[in-house]
């Protein structure tokens, strides 16, 4: 006689072993603490043998019928369904440590020890946010060109252009470990050079000095419709311009309060060198107010799931689409994180700062050897505290009235 799911739930265990049975052979075996599972009683070969099918109820009455009947057509092919399922079982082993994530673990462990701390952290968390949810548990061997495409598309859609260079990057080089180990016959991403969208313009959208009073006010609100730590991340990036990785990755020990400056490791910039960030009033006040939040963690900007990762890149962005400043609506130009850079740039060179002082404040490298001699992580510093001040003290004027008289006139 068949068994029911009902019969199944309502079975009660006792102090030894019970047995139900269904059909085909399939039997539920209930042990004293009540669990509960499938087996499947068979012969192969004049040997009697027992599969076990699963536990009830995470494999249903249903579904232990249905391994039933594979059993049942692999012992029509003269096969014995406890040797395929040793077989299946160490292909899955043998899949998790081919798939794409294990080898990418592999090839990182074998790197990290000619990267500095910072970067090889850099490396696997670009890798595994970025590649693992799509294709992390994916064998390594089937990978094909379309899907690294797919990959750098999603990153690229987010307008994080050097994030998806970097990617492919990063996966041009798991797959070319692979090959050289033996995991993998061909590198599936070597032939993709090229397959980056070429950068627009615009694609680091700047606001025009007009519109900024009206971005300044809608971030005032922000934080009645939004995290005040992220309010306080853009607030923090358009007073000192600073890349948004530089920002997002900022840590405590980094700032030296008394002096009024935020000194950058050359491992996390751009350039590779030391960068010094002079700090306005302004800054030094939202510092204060973002120490109360997360004056007890190592980094500025936690993530809410992990508190020794950084926030994520796309935070601040996502935050400023929300103000409504996506391009979407008319009046309103783009902005994007990265956009502050030129926006102050360009509003203290018509001011009349030194130009020089400007790009050392933008950490932006001479690459002329000669120059670059000269160039220096403290080089214009006076002019720069002032500088600082000026652009903190302007932004308050624009956020006020949006009209801002400049304190120096235009150099010719």
């Amino acid at each position: 006689m068949a068994l029911t799911d009902t019969q199944i739930k309502q079975a009660k265990p006792s102090d030894k072993d019970q047995w139900l049975t269904d059909q085909q052979g399939l039997r539920l075996l209930i042990k004293p603490n009540g669990s509960k599972y499938w087996r499947l009683k068979y012969r192969f070969k004049g040997r009697q043998k027992t599969l076990a099918l699963g536990v009830y109820p995470s494999v249903s009455l249903k579904q232990a019928r249905q391994k039933v009947a594979e059993a049942k057509q692999l012992l029509a092919e003269d096969r014995d369904p406890s040797a395929q399922k040793r077989v299946e079982k160490h292909q899955a082993r043998v899949n998790i440590d081919l798939s794409f994530a294990a080898v990418a673990e592999e090839w990182w462990n074998h790197q990290k020890g000619t990267w500095t701390e910072d970067h090889a952290n850099r490396v696997w968390t670009r890798l595994r946010d970025n590649t693992f949810p799509r294709i992390g548990q994916r064998p390594i061997a089937d990978l094909h060109p379309q899907d690294v495409i797919a990959i750098v598309r999603d990153i690229e859609e987010r307008d994080a252009m050097d994030v998806a260079q970097r990617v492919l990057q990063d996966i041009r080089r798991v797959c070319r470990y692979a090959v050289q180990v033996g995991k993998l016959t061909h590198n599936p991403a070597i032939e993709l050079t090229g397959i980056l969208r070429s950068r627009k313009s615009n694609h680091r959208a700047s606001l025009p000095r007009e519109e900024l009073p009206g971005f300044l006010k809608e971030l005032d609100l922000y934080q009645k419709r939004g995290r005040i730590l992220t309010k306080l991340a853009i607030q923090l990036l358009i007073l000192t311009f600073v890349r948004p990785g530089e920002l997002r990755c900022a840590r405590w020990e980094e700032f030296d309060f008394e002096s009024a400056l935020w000194r950058i490791p050359g491992d996390r910039m751009k350039m590779g060198t030391d960068h010094i960030v002079p700090l306005s009033s302004q800054a030094l006040s939202a510092l204060e107010e973002l120490k109360s939040l997360t004056g007890q963690y190592s980094l500025l900007f936690p993530s809410e799931r992990e508190r020794a990762r950084p926030m994520s890149d796309n935070t601040m962005r996502k935050a400023i689409f929300k103000m409504g400043w996506d391009g979407s609506q008319e009046g309103r130009s783009k902005a994007n994180p990265h956009g502050f850079r030129a926006t102050a740039s360009s509003i203290l060179n018509e001011t009349g700062f030194n130009p020089d002082a400007i790009e050392r404040q933008l950490s932006h490298m001479e690459r002329n050897g000669v120059r670059a001699a000269y160039t220096h992580h403290a080089r214009y510093m006076d002019e720069r505290k002032e500088m600082m001040q000026w652009w903190a003290n302007y932004l308050d004027e624009m956020r006020g009235s949006g009209k801002v008289v400049p304190i120096f006139a235009q150099q010719s």
